[in-house]
Protein backbone atom coordinates (compact mmCIF):
# COMPACT_ATOMS: atom_id res chain seq x y z
CA UNK A 1 0.00 0.00 0.00
CA UNK A 2 2.85 2.40 0.87
CA UNK A 3 4.53 1.65 -2.45
CA UNK A 4 1.31 2.41 -4.34
CA UNK A 5 0.85 5.65 -2.42
CA UNK A 6 4.49 6.62 -3.03
CA UNK A 7 4.15 5.86 -6.74
CA UNK A 8 0.94 7.91 -6.93
CA UNK A 9 2.60 10.89 -5.21
CA UNK A 10 5.67 10.61 -7.43
CA UNK A 11 3.61 10.59 -10.62
CA UNK A 12 1.51 13.52 -9.36
CA UNK A 13 4.59 15.60 -8.53
CA UNK A 14 6.18 14.88 -11.91
CA UNK A 15 2.93 15.68 -13.76
CA UNK A 16 2.50 18.93 -11.87
CA UNK A 17 6.11 19.93 -12.49
CA UNK A 18 5.73 19.20 -16.20
CA UNK A 19 2.49 21.19 -16.36
CA UNK A 20 4.12 24.13 -14.62
CA UNK A 21 6.94 24.10 -17.17
CA UNK A 22 4.56 24.65 -20.08
CA UNK A 23 4.27 28.40 -20.08
CA UNK A 24 1.61 30.08 -22.18
CA UNK A 25 0.17 33.59 -22.34
CA UNK A 26 -3.22 34.25 -20.83
CA UNK A 27 -4.53 35.56 -24.14
CA UNK A 28 -3.44 35.66 -27.77
CA UNK A 29 -4.76 38.55 -29.87
CA UNK A 30 -4.36 38.24 -33.63
CA UNK A 31 -4.98 41.51 -35.47
CA UNK A 32 -5.23 41.60 -39.27
CA UNK A 33 -5.42 45.14 -40.64
CA UNK A 34 -7.21 44.85 -43.97
CA UNK A 35 -5.24 46.12 -46.99
CA UNK A 36 -2.33 47.35 -44.85
CA UNK A 37 0.78 47.72 -46.98
CA UNK A 38 4.03 47.08 -45.08
CA UNK A 39 5.27 50.60 -45.79
CA UNK A 40 2.40 52.13 -43.79
CA UNK A 41 4.34 51.16 -40.66
CA UNK A 42 6.97 53.75 -41.61
CA UNK A 43 5.24 56.09 -44.01
CA UNK A 44 3.18 57.55 -41.18
CA UNK A 45 5.57 56.62 -38.36
CA UNK A 46 6.43 60.22 -37.39
CA UNK A 47 2.74 60.93 -36.86
CA UNK A 48 1.89 57.87 -34.80
CA UNK A 49 1.60 58.16 -31.03
CA UNK A 50 3.64 56.07 -28.63
CA UNK A 51 0.94 53.55 -27.74
CA UNK A 52 -0.15 52.02 -31.08
CA UNK A 53 2.01 51.13 -34.07
CA UNK A 54 5.11 52.65 -32.42
CA UNK A 55 4.60 50.51 -29.35
CA UNK A 56 4.43 47.41 -31.52
CA UNK A 57 7.67 48.32 -33.30
CA UNK A 58 9.53 49.64 -30.24
CA UNK A 59 8.56 46.82 -27.87
CA UNK A 60 7.93 43.95 -30.25
CA UNK A 61 9.68 41.94 -32.93
CA UNK A 62 9.08 42.92 -36.56
CA UNK A 63 9.46 40.62 -39.54
CA UNK A 64 10.23 43.32 -42.07
CA UNK A 65 10.15 41.17 -45.17
CA UNK A 66 6.97 39.14 -44.76
CA UNK A 67 5.49 38.04 -48.07
CA UNK A 68 2.31 36.44 -49.34
CA UNK A 69 3.32 33.21 -51.09
CA UNK A 70 0.25 32.44 -53.24
CA UNK A 71 -2.16 34.02 -55.70
CA UNK A 72 -4.54 35.78 -55.72
CA UNK A 73 -3.91 38.13 -52.78
CA UNK A 74 -7.51 38.59 -51.63
CA UNK A 75 -9.20 39.01 -48.24
CA UNK A 76 -10.64 35.57 -47.49
CA UNK A 77 -7.49 33.90 -48.78
CA UNK A 78 -5.22 35.99 -46.58
CA UNK A 79 -7.18 35.45 -43.39
CA UNK A 80 -7.25 31.71 -44.02
CA UNK A 81 -3.51 31.44 -44.64
CA UNK A 82 -2.62 33.57 -41.59
CA UNK A 83 -4.53 31.29 -39.27
CA UNK A 84 -3.94 27.90 -40.93
CA UNK A 85 -0.31 28.12 -42.03
CA UNK A 86 -1.59 26.54 -45.22
CA UNK A 87 -2.06 27.72 -48.82
CA UNK A 88 -5.20 27.95 -50.97
CA UNK A 89 -4.23 24.82 -52.91
CA UNK A 90 -4.72 22.87 -49.68
CA UNK A 91 -7.11 24.90 -47.49
CA UNK A 92 -9.61 25.46 -50.32
CA UNK A 93 -10.19 29.18 -49.78
CA UNK A 94 -9.03 30.30 -53.23
CA UNK A 95 -10.83 33.66 -53.28
CA UNK A 96 -13.71 35.53 -51.76
CA UNK A 97 -15.79 33.73 -54.38
CA UNK A 98 -15.12 30.87 -56.75
CA UNK A 99 -16.82 28.51 -59.18
CA UNK A 100 -16.95 24.79 -58.47
CA UNK A 101 -15.18 23.24 -61.44
CA UNK A 102 -17.35 20.11 -61.37
CA UNK A 103 -20.85 21.51 -60.83
CA UNK A 104 -20.38 25.07 -62.13
CA UNK A 105 -21.96 26.46 -58.95
CA UNK A 106 -20.73 29.83 -57.70
CA UNK A 107 -19.70 29.84 -54.03
CA UNK A 108 -19.07 32.61 -51.54
CA UNK A 109 -16.26 31.63 -49.20
CA UNK A 110 -18.31 31.37 -45.98
CA UNK A 111 -21.84 30.82 -47.28
CA UNK A 112 -23.84 28.12 -45.51
CA UNK A 113 -27.56 27.73 -46.17
CA UNK A 114 -27.89 25.16 -43.37
CA UNK A 115 -27.53 27.82 -40.66
CA UNK A 116 -29.58 30.90 -39.78
CA UNK A 117 -28.91 34.48 -38.77
CA UNK A 118 -28.68 35.26 -35.06
CA UNK A 119 -29.11 38.84 -33.88
CA UNK A 120 -31.04 40.36 -36.80
CA UNK A 121 -33.44 39.54 -39.61
CA UNK A 122 -32.29 38.52 -43.07
CA UNK A 123 -29.70 36.16 -44.51
CA UNK A 124 -26.57 38.01 -43.42
CA UNK A 125 -25.88 35.35 -40.82
CA UNK A 126 -26.13 32.32 -43.09
CA UNK A 127 -22.40 31.82 -42.78
CA UNK A 128 -19.94 29.32 -41.29
CA UNK A 129 -16.34 28.07 -41.74
CA UNK A 130 -17.43 24.82 -43.43
CA UNK A 131 -15.83 25.69 -46.79
CA UNK A 132 -12.42 25.89 -45.09
CA UNK A 133 -10.90 22.43 -45.59
CA UNK A 134 -8.24 22.49 -42.84
CA UNK A 135 -7.88 23.35 -39.17
CA UNK A 136 -6.73 26.71 -37.84
CA UNK A 137 -4.27 27.60 -35.09
CA UNK A 138 -7.33 28.61 -33.08
CA UNK A 139 -8.78 25.12 -33.57
CA UNK A 140 -5.49 23.57 -32.49
CA UNK A 141 -5.45 25.67 -29.31
CA UNK A 142 -8.95 24.46 -28.46
CA UNK A 143 -7.91 20.86 -29.13
CA UNK A 144 -4.70 21.20 -27.11
CA UNK A 145 -6.57 22.40 -24.03
CA UNK A 146 -9.46 19.97 -24.40
CA UNK A 147 -11.66 22.95 -25.36
CA UNK A 148 -10.97 24.90 -22.15
CA UNK A 149 -9.55 27.74 -24.24
CA UNK A 150 -12.09 30.22 -25.55
CA UNK A 151 -11.83 31.50 -29.13
CA UNK A 152 -13.72 34.53 -30.45
CA UNK A 153 -13.55 36.27 -33.85
CA UNK A 154 -14.60 39.88 -34.53
CA UNK A 155 -14.80 41.87 -37.77
CA UNK A 156 -17.10 44.01 -39.85
CA UNK A 157 -16.69 41.33 -42.54
CA UNK A 158 -18.20 37.88 -42.06
CA UNK A 159 -15.29 36.08 -43.76
CA UNK A 160 -12.68 37.97 -41.73
CA UNK A 161 -14.34 36.94 -38.48
CA UNK A 162 -15.32 33.37 -39.34
CA UNK A 163 -12.23 32.00 -41.07
CA UNK A 164 -9.65 33.13 -38.45
CA UNK A 165 -11.79 31.86 -35.56
CA UNK A 166 -11.90 28.40 -37.13
CA UNK A 167 -14.24 25.44 -36.95
CA UNK A 168 -14.38 25.03 -33.17
CA UNK A 169 -14.69 28.68 -32.12
CA UNK A 170 -16.93 29.68 -29.25
CA UNK A 171 -18.15 32.63 -31.31
CA UNK A 172 -17.61 34.76 -34.39
CA UNK A 173 -19.34 38.12 -34.83
CA UNK A 174 -19.64 40.38 -37.87
CA UNK A 175 -21.52 43.57 -38.75
CA UNK A 176 -24.88 43.62 -40.49
CA UNK A 177 -25.34 46.87 -42.42
CA UNK A 178 -29.13 46.74 -42.72
CA UNK A 179 -29.72 46.45 -38.98
CA UNK A 180 -26.51 48.24 -37.90
CA UNK A 181 -25.85 45.41 -35.44
CA UNK A 182 -23.20 42.77 -34.87
CA UNK A 183 -24.64 39.36 -35.69
CA UNK A 184 -23.61 35.72 -35.80
CA UNK A 185 -25.11 32.42 -36.96
CA UNK A 186 -26.66 29.29 -35.48
CA UNK A 187 -23.39 27.53 -36.28
CA UNK A 188 -22.15 29.11 -33.04
CA UNK A 189 -25.22 29.87 -30.92
CA UNK A 190 -28.98 30.33 -30.98
CA UNK A 191 -29.06 33.81 -29.50
CA UNK A 192 -26.62 36.64 -28.93
CA UNK A 193 -25.09 36.79 -25.46
CA UNK A 194 -26.41 39.54 -23.21
CA UNK A 195 -23.27 41.69 -23.49
CA UNK A 196 -23.52 41.68 -27.31
CA UNK A 197 -27.20 42.59 -27.23
CA UNK A 198 -26.40 45.43 -24.84
CA UNK A 199 -23.65 46.68 -27.14
CA UNK A 200 -26.01 46.61 -30.13
CA UNK A 201 -28.75 48.38 -28.21
CA UNK A 202 -26.45 51.34 -27.55
CA UNK A 203 -26.71 52.35 -31.23
CA UNK A 204 -23.01 53.10 -31.47
CA UNK A 205 -22.86 53.13 -35.30
CA UNK A 206 -25.30 56.03 -35.47
CA UNK A 207 -23.42 57.92 -32.77
CA UNK A 208 -20.13 57.46 -34.63
CA UNK A 209 -21.71 58.72 -37.85
CA UNK A 210 -23.53 61.69 -36.31
CA UNK A 211 -20.55 63.98 -36.90
CA UNK A 212 -18.62 64.93 -40.01
CA UNK A 213 -15.45 63.05 -40.87
CA UNK A 214 -12.85 65.78 -40.67
CA UNK A 215 -9.11 65.38 -40.57
CA UNK A 216 -7.68 64.56 -37.16
CA UNK A 217 -5.05 67.26 -37.67
CA UNK A 218 -4.93 70.36 -39.93
CA UNK A 219 -5.20 69.20 -43.55
CA UNK A 220 -1.99 70.97 -44.63
CA UNK A 221 0.03 68.72 -42.28
CA UNK A 222 -0.80 65.58 -44.29
CA UNK A 223 2.39 65.84 -46.30
CA UNK A 224 2.51 62.09 -47.07
CA UNK A 225 -0.67 62.43 -49.12
CA UNK A 226 -1.78 64.06 -52.35
CA UNK A 227 -4.16 67.01 -52.55
CA UNK A 228 -7.62 66.50 -51.09
CA UNK A 229 -9.37 66.26 -54.44
CA UNK A 230 -7.77 64.09 -57.10
CA UNK A 231 -9.52 62.58 -60.12
CA UNK A 232 -8.55 59.03 -59.15
CA UNK A 233 -10.33 59.22 -55.78
CA UNK A 234 -13.80 57.75 -55.33
CA UNK A 235 -16.70 59.43 -53.56
CA UNK A 236 -19.17 58.36 -50.92
CA UNK A 237 -22.79 58.14 -52.05
CA UNK A 238 -24.34 61.61 -52.20
CA UNK A 239 -21.02 63.45 -52.30
CA UNK A 240 -20.10 65.78 -55.15
CA UNK A 241 -16.36 65.55 -54.51
CA UNK A 242 -14.00 63.38 -52.39
CA UNK A 243 -13.10 66.17 -49.99
CA UNK A 244 -13.14 66.86 -46.27
CA UNK A 245 -15.30 67.26 -44.33
CA UNK A 246 -17.35 64.21 -45.31
CA UNK A 247 -20.99 64.70 -44.33
CA UNK A 248 -21.39 61.35 -42.62
CA UNK A 249 -24.70 61.97 -40.90
CA UNK A 250 -26.61 62.54 -44.13
CA UNK A 251 -24.61 59.94 -46.02
CA UNK A 252 -25.37 57.33 -43.38
CA UNK A 253 -29.10 57.96 -43.76
CA UNK A 254 -28.82 57.13 -47.42
CA UNK A 255 -26.53 54.12 -47.23
CA UNK A 256 -25.65 52.46 -43.94
CA UNK A 257 -22.85 50.48 -45.53
CA UNK A 258 -20.80 53.64 -45.81
CA UNK A 259 -19.89 53.29 -42.13
CA UNK A 260 -17.37 50.76 -43.40
CA UNK A 261 -15.72 53.38 -45.64
CA UNK A 262 -14.72 55.56 -42.71
CA UNK A 263 -12.14 55.12 -39.93
CA UNK A 264 -15.01 54.78 -37.47
CA UNK A 265 -15.72 51.25 -38.65
CA UNK A 266 -12.39 50.29 -37.05
CA UNK A 267 -13.34 52.15 -33.87
CA UNK A 268 -16.62 50.23 -33.71
CA UNK A 269 -14.85 46.90 -34.31
CA UNK A 270 -12.25 47.43 -31.59
CA UNK A 271 -14.89 48.64 -29.13
CA UNK A 272 -16.84 45.44 -29.80
CA UNK A 273 -13.65 43.41 -29.35
CA UNK A 274 -13.15 45.00 -25.92
CA UNK A 275 -16.74 44.15 -25.05
CA UNK A 276 -16.07 40.53 -26.11
CA UNK A 277 -13.02 40.39 -23.82
CA UNK A 278 -15.21 41.52 -20.94
CA UNK A 279 -18.20 39.42 -21.97
CA UNK A 280 -16.26 36.16 -22.23
CA UNK A 281 -13.69 37.11 -19.58
CA UNK A 282 -10.94 36.37 -22.09
CA UNK A 283 -7.46 36.09 -20.66
CA UNK A 284 -8.64 35.32 -17.16
CA UNK A 285 -9.70 31.70 -17.44
CA UNK A 286 -7.98 28.40 -16.75
CA UNK A 287 -6.42 28.16 -20.22
CA UNK A 288 -5.04 30.45 -22.92
CA UNK A 289 -7.77 32.23 -24.87
CA UNK A 290 -7.57 33.57 -28.43
CA UNK A 291 -9.21 36.70 -29.87
CA UNK A 292 -9.03 37.37 -33.61
CA UNK A 293 -9.70 40.92 -34.81
CA UNK A 294 -9.94 42.23 -38.35
CA UNK A 295 -9.87 46.00 -38.85
CA UNK A 296 -11.73 46.13 -42.17
CA UNK A 297 -12.35 49.84 -42.70
CA UNK A 298 -8.78 50.31 -43.91
CA UNK A 299 -9.73 48.10 -46.85
CA UNK A 300 -12.92 49.99 -47.72
CA UNK A 301 -11.24 53.38 -47.41
CA UNK A 302 -8.28 52.18 -49.47
CA UNK A 303 -10.47 50.77 -52.22
CA UNK A 304 -12.44 54.01 -52.44
CA UNK A 305 -9.70 56.63 -52.23
CA UNK A 306 -6.38 54.90 -52.99
CA UNK A 307 -3.20 54.67 -50.87
CA UNK A 308 -2.05 58.24 -51.46
CA UNK A 309 -5.19 59.99 -50.26
CA UNK A 310 -5.56 62.09 -47.14
CA UNK A 311 -8.44 59.75 -46.23
CA UNK A 312 -6.09 56.76 -45.99
CA UNK A 313 -3.50 58.66 -43.96
CA UNK A 314 -6.18 59.94 -41.59
CA UNK A 315 -7.63 56.45 -41.24
CA UNK A 316 -4.26 55.07 -40.12
CA UNK A 317 -3.64 57.93 -37.70
CA UNK A 318 -7.04 57.24 -36.13
CA UNK A 319 -6.44 53.48 -36.12
CA UNK A 320 -3.16 54.13 -34.32
CA UNK A 321 -5.09 55.80 -31.50
CA UNK A 322 -7.65 52.98 -31.44
CA UNK A 323 -4.89 50.36 -31.19
CA UNK A 324 -3.26 52.29 -28.35
CA UNK A 325 -6.59 52.24 -26.54
CA UNK A 326 -6.92 48.49 -27.12
CA UNK A 327 -3.43 47.73 -25.81
CA UNK A 328 -4.00 49.91 -22.74
CA UNK A 329 -7.28 48.07 -22.13
CA UNK A 330 -5.53 44.69 -22.39
CA UNK A 331 -2.76 45.87 -20.05
CA UNK A 332 -5.40 46.58 -17.43
CA UNK A 333 -7.71 43.66 -18.13
CA UNK A 334 -5.20 40.85 -18.74
CA UNK A 335 -1.93 42.34 -17.50
CA UNK A 336 1.09 43.93 -19.13
CA UNK A 337 3.26 41.19 -20.62
CA UNK A 338 0.61 38.55 -19.95
CA UNK A 339 -0.88 38.56 -23.45
CA UNK A 340 0.66 37.90 -26.85
CA UNK A 341 -0.41 40.10 -29.75
CA UNK A 342 0.55 39.94 -33.39
CA UNK A 343 -0.41 42.40 -36.09
CA UNK A 344 -0.35 41.62 -39.79
CA UNK A 345 -2.43 42.16 -42.93
CA UNK A 346 -4.40 39.99 -45.32
CA UNK A 347 -2.93 41.80 -48.35
CA UNK A 348 -1.68 45.19 -49.49
CA UNK A 349 -2.81 47.42 -52.36
CA UNK A 350 -1.56 49.04 -55.55
CA UNK A 351 -1.33 52.77 -56.04
CA UNK A 352 -4.29 54.14 -57.96
CA UNK A 353 -3.90 53.82 -61.72
CA UNK A 354 -4.45 57.56 -62.22
CA UNK A 355 -1.85 58.39 -59.57
CA UNK A 356 0.75 56.16 -61.22
CA UNK A 357 0.02 57.53 -64.67
CA UNK A 358 0.26 61.10 -63.36
CA UNK A 359 3.79 60.31 -62.18
CA UNK A 360 4.91 58.47 -65.33
CA UNK A 361 4.83 55.01 -63.75
CA UNK A 362 3.61 52.37 -66.25
CA UNK A 363 0.07 51.39 -65.25
CA UNK A 364 -3.36 50.83 -66.70
CA UNK A 365 -6.62 48.93 -66.27
CA UNK A 366 -7.08 45.39 -67.47
CA UNK A 367 -10.67 45.91 -68.57
CA UNK A 368 -12.44 42.62 -67.81
CA UNK A 369 -15.49 43.18 -70.01
CA UNK A 370 -13.45 44.04 -73.09
CA UNK A 371 -11.11 41.12 -72.50
CA UNK A 372 -13.99 38.68 -71.98
CA UNK A 373 -15.82 39.90 -75.08
CA UNK A 374 -12.74 39.64 -77.29
CA UNK A 375 -11.91 36.18 -75.89
CA UNK A 376 -15.46 35.00 -76.58
CA UNK A 377 -15.25 36.28 -80.17
CA UNK A 378 -11.91 34.53 -80.66
CA UNK A 379 -13.09 31.17 -79.29
CA UNK A 380 -16.29 31.21 -81.33
CA UNK A 381 -14.17 31.87 -84.42
CA UNK A 382 -11.84 29.01 -83.55
CA UNK A 383 -14.28 26.36 -82.35
CA UNK A 384 -17.73 27.54 -83.53
CA UNK A 385 -19.14 27.17 -80.01
CA UNK A 386 -20.46 29.98 -77.80
CA UNK A 387 -19.74 30.47 -74.08
CA UNK A 388 -16.90 28.01 -73.68
CA UNK A 389 -15.54 30.17 -70.86
CA UNK A 390 -17.78 29.82 -67.81
CA UNK A 391 -16.08 32.32 -65.46
CA UNK A 392 -13.02 34.52 -64.98
CA UNK A 393 -12.94 34.74 -61.17
CA UNK A 394 -9.69 35.51 -59.40
CA UNK A 395 -7.69 35.93 -62.64
CA UNK A 396 -8.48 32.27 -63.41
CA UNK A 397 -10.21 31.15 -66.62
CA UNK A 398 -12.77 28.39 -66.14
CA UNK A 399 -14.35 26.39 -68.94
CA UNK A 400 -17.73 24.73 -69.45
CA UNK A 401 -16.51 21.13 -69.43
CA UNK A 402 -19.95 19.72 -70.25
CA UNK A 403 -20.16 21.88 -73.36
CA UNK A 404 -16.63 20.93 -74.43
CA UNK A 405 -17.53 17.25 -74.08
CA UNK A 406 -20.93 17.61 -75.75
CA UNK A 407 -19.37 19.36 -78.76
CA UNK A 408 -16.58 16.79 -78.90
CA UNK A 409 -13.90 19.46 -78.60
CA UNK A 410 -10.29 18.77 -77.69
CA UNK A 411 -9.90 20.23 -74.20
CA UNK A 412 -6.13 20.65 -74.53
CA UNK A 413 -6.58 22.44 -77.85
CA UNK A 414 -9.12 24.83 -76.29
CA UNK A 415 -6.73 25.66 -73.46
CA UNK A 416 -3.76 26.10 -75.77
CA UNK A 417 -5.67 28.42 -78.08
CA UNK A 418 -6.95 30.45 -75.13
CA UNK A 419 -3.46 30.85 -73.64
CA UNK A 420 -2.09 31.92 -77.00
CA UNK A 421 -4.82 34.55 -77.42
CA UNK A 422 -4.51 35.92 -73.89
CA UNK A 423 -0.73 36.16 -74.12
CA UNK A 424 -1.12 38.63 -76.99
CA UNK A 425 -3.50 40.99 -75.16
CA UNK A 426 -2.47 44.40 -73.75
CA UNK A 427 -1.63 44.37 -70.06
CA UNK A 428 -1.11 40.61 -69.78
CA UNK A 429 2.43 39.65 -68.80
CA UNK A 430 1.79 35.90 -68.63
CA UNK A 431 -1.08 33.56 -69.41
CA UNK A 432 -0.47 30.05 -68.16
CA UNK A 433 -2.07 26.63 -68.28
CA UNK A 434 -1.57 25.66 -64.64
CA UNK A 435 -2.00 21.97 -65.42
CA UNK A 436 1.19 22.27 -67.52
CA UNK A 437 2.93 24.99 -65.53
CA UNK A 438 6.17 23.03 -65.41
CA UNK A 439 6.55 23.70 -69.12
CA UNK A 440 5.78 27.43 -68.84
CA UNK A 441 8.66 29.97 -68.93
CA UNK A 442 7.47 31.83 -65.84
CA UNK A 443 10.06 33.08 -63.32
CA UNK A 444 10.03 32.59 -59.58
CA UNK A 445 8.46 33.58 -57.27
CA UNK A 446 5.47 33.99 -59.59
CA UNK A 447 5.40 30.33 -60.61
CA UNK A 448 5.32 29.06 -57.01
CA UNK A 449 2.62 31.58 -56.08
CA UNK A 450 0.43 30.33 -58.92
CA UNK A 451 0.92 26.70 -57.86
CA UNK A 452 0.27 27.49 -54.18
CA UNK A 453 -3.02 29.16 -55.07
CA UNK A 454 -4.33 26.46 -57.40
CA UNK A 455 -7.00 24.11 -56.10
CA UNK A 456 -8.27 22.11 -59.11
CA UNK A 457 -11.80 21.73 -57.71
CA UNK A 458 -12.20 25.48 -57.11
CA UNK A 459 -9.93 27.20 -59.66
CA UNK A 460 -10.03 27.49 -63.42
CA UNK A 461 -7.10 25.78 -65.17
CA UNK A 462 -5.71 28.95 -66.77
CA UNK A 463 -4.40 32.05 -65.01
CA UNK A 464 -3.64 35.59 -66.12
CA UNK A 465 -0.73 37.56 -64.64
CA UNK A 466 -1.01 41.29 -65.48
CA UNK A 467 1.96 43.58 -65.99
CA UNK A 468 3.19 45.40 -62.85
CA UNK A 469 0.95 48.40 -62.24
CA UNK A 470 -1.99 46.83 -64.10
CA UNK A 471 -5.07 45.40 -62.43
CA UNK A 472 -8.67 44.51 -63.28
CA UNK A 473 -11.04 47.43 -63.46
CA UNK A 474 -12.93 49.70 -65.79
CA UNK A 475 -11.63 52.62 -67.81
CA UNK A 476 -11.54 55.77 -65.68
CA UNK A 477 -11.94 53.75 -62.48
CA UNK A 478 -11.12 55.32 -59.13
CA UNK A 479 -9.50 54.10 -55.93
CA UNK A 480 -7.50 50.91 -56.05
CA UNK A 481 -7.57 47.17 -55.55
CA UNK A 482 -5.27 44.18 -54.94
CA UNK A 483 -4.86 40.56 -55.93
CA UNK A 484 -1.56 40.29 -57.78
CA UNK A 485 1.95 39.00 -57.03
CA UNK A 486 3.71 42.35 -56.86
CA UNK A 487 5.23 43.63 -53.59
CA UNK A 488 2.61 46.38 -53.26
CA UNK A 489 0.00 43.60 -52.92
CA UNK A 490 2.05 40.93 -51.15
CA UNK A 491 4.56 42.66 -48.84
CA UNK A 492 2.74 42.84 -45.50
CA UNK A 493 3.56 43.89 -41.93
CA UNK A 494 4.12 41.26 -39.24
CA UNK A 495 4.90 42.36 -35.69
CA UNK A 496 4.73 40.25 -32.52
CA UNK A 497 4.56 41.94 -29.11
CA UNK A 498 4.01 41.03 -25.49
CA UNK A 499 4.38 37.69 -23.75
CA UNK A 500 7.87 36.17 -24.21
CA UNK A 501 8.62 38.38 -27.24
CA UNK A 502 12.01 40.03 -27.36
CA UNK A 503 12.50 43.37 -29.08
CA UNK A 504 14.11 43.24 -32.49
CA UNK A 505 13.62 42.81 -36.21
CA UNK A 506 14.67 40.64 -39.12
CA UNK A 507 14.90 41.37 -42.83
CA UNK A 508 15.01 37.68 -43.67
CA UNK A 509 12.16 36.73 -45.98
CA UNK A 510 9.35 34.94 -44.18
CA UNK A 511 5.95 33.98 -45.53
CA UNK A 512 2.43 34.67 -44.35
CA UNK A 513 2.06 30.90 -43.91
CA UNK A 514 4.83 31.00 -41.25
CA UNK A 515 2.63 32.84 -38.75
CA UNK A 516 0.62 29.85 -37.50
CA UNK A 517 3.51 27.42 -37.00
CA UNK A 518 5.33 30.17 -35.09
CA UNK A 519 2.32 30.58 -32.83
CA UNK A 520 2.16 26.81 -32.41
CA UNK A 521 5.80 26.77 -31.31
CA UNK A 522 5.26 29.62 -28.86
CA UNK A 523 2.19 27.91 -27.39
CA UNK A 524 3.65 24.37 -27.47
CA UNK A 525 0.72 23.02 -29.46
CA UNK A 526 0.32 21.13 -32.72
CA UNK A 527 0.47 22.99 -36.04
CA UNK A 528 -2.79 23.16 -38.03
CA UNK A 529 -3.36 20.04 -40.12
CA UNK A 530 -2.80 21.74 -43.50
CA UNK A 531 0.25 23.69 -42.41
CA UNK A 532 3.11 24.17 -44.89
CA UNK A 533 4.77 27.12 -43.14
CA UNK A 534 7.94 27.16 -41.07
CA UNK A 535 8.62 28.47 -37.58
CA UNK A 536 10.15 31.96 -37.50
CA UNK A 537 13.15 31.04 -35.37
CA UNK A 538 14.06 34.63 -34.47
CA UNK A 539 10.78 34.97 -32.57
CA UNK A 540 10.86 31.62 -30.80
CA UNK A 541 14.57 31.70 -29.95
CA UNK A 542 14.96 33.78 -26.77
CA UNK A 543 18.77 34.04 -26.92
Amino acid sequence: MKKILFLFLFVTIIANAFAQNIQRPKLVVGIAVDQMRWDYLYRFYDRYGDGGFKRLLNEGFSCENTMINYLPSYTAVGHSVIFTGSIPAIDGIVGNDWVDQITGKKWYCTEDSTVQTVGAAGKGGQMSPRNLLVSTITDELRLATNFRSKVVGVSLKDRASILPAGHTANAAFWFDDSSARFITSTYYMNELPGWAQKFNDENRPQKLMDNDWNTLYPAHTYIQSTADNEPWEGKLKGEHAPVFPHDLKNIYKEKRGDLRTTPFGNTLTLDFAKAAVDGYNLGNGEATDFLTINCASTDYVGHNYGPNSIEVEDTYLRLDKDLASLFQFLDQKVGYGQYLVFLTADHGAAHSIGFMQAHNIPADFLISKDLNDSLEKFLVGQFRVKDLVSSTYNYHISFDFKKIKAKNLNYEAVKKATVGFLQRQPGILFAVDIEHIGEAPIPEPIKSKIINGFNPQRCGPLMIIPYPGWFSGKKGGTGTTHGNWNPYDTHIPLVFMGWNIKHGATNRTVNMSDISPTLAALLHIQMPNGNVGKVIEEIVNKK
